[in-house]
């Protein structure tokens, strides 16, 4: 018996990693060289192409294409029928394949419902991405992004709650009361 569930409807290709406790639900499709984590969720009519790395306790909603080039660290959530790229400037009777650009996302980054992430960017730990936005840059950690293209309306906590910084530029978080530093334009936990 596998360590790991897969749907009688869906396809694993031989190569493939998949760690302990992991789910892959109905019509998906997980394509050789993945190296995929333990305790992931990966919903239904979802695609993972060759050499897609995911760590562990990622969760991947329905309806999502992880393309070649894409590396997802540990606790990512990526929403249902969110978008990646690989290639800047695809054309169907071009191969760039030889192309692709990789695209980071950090520890417990949240990608929103139908965001598209233009590839050969990284998005930072714990950032979340609105529902919707397009993401065209690199995204520091814990930031808030939203629109299109993505720009930065403030920084949430690990916890996903969003920071409101003091004059000194202290915040805590109102879930956890985890405490936050800005610095230089940039945020970071205390306890690091």
């Amino acid at each position: 018996m596998l360590p790991y569930y897969v749907h009688e409807s869906s396809y694993v290709d031989d190569g493939c990693l998949i760690g302990n406790g992991t789910k892959i639900w109905h019509f998906c499709h997980v394509m050789s060289g993945c190296k995929i984590g333990e305790r992931c969720n990966i919903g239904q009519n979802v695609v993972i192409s060759p050499d897609v790395v995911l760590g562990n306790n990622v969760k991947i909603q329905n309806n999502v294409s992880v393309y070649t080039g894409v590396v997802c660290e540990d606790d990512v959530f990526l929403g249902p029928s969110m978008v990646f790229t690989n290639v800047i400037n695809p054309r169907s009777a071009v191969s760039r394949k030889d192309e692709y650009r990789a695209t980071i996302i950090k520890q417990g980054a949240s990608v929103g419902a139908n965001a598209t992430i233009v590839c050969g960017h990284t998005l930072g730990r714990y950032c979340l991405i609105g529902a919707g936005s397009v993401v065209t840059k690199d995204v520091p950690d814990f930031a808030l992004m939203v629109g299109n293209p993505a720009r930065r309306i403030g920084w949430v906590s690990r916890h996903g709650e969003k920071l409101h910084f003091n004059d000194e530029g202290v915040a805590k978080c109102p879930a956890t009361g985890e405490t936050y530093i800005m610095k230089d334009n940039c945020v970071v936990l205390a306890a690091e």
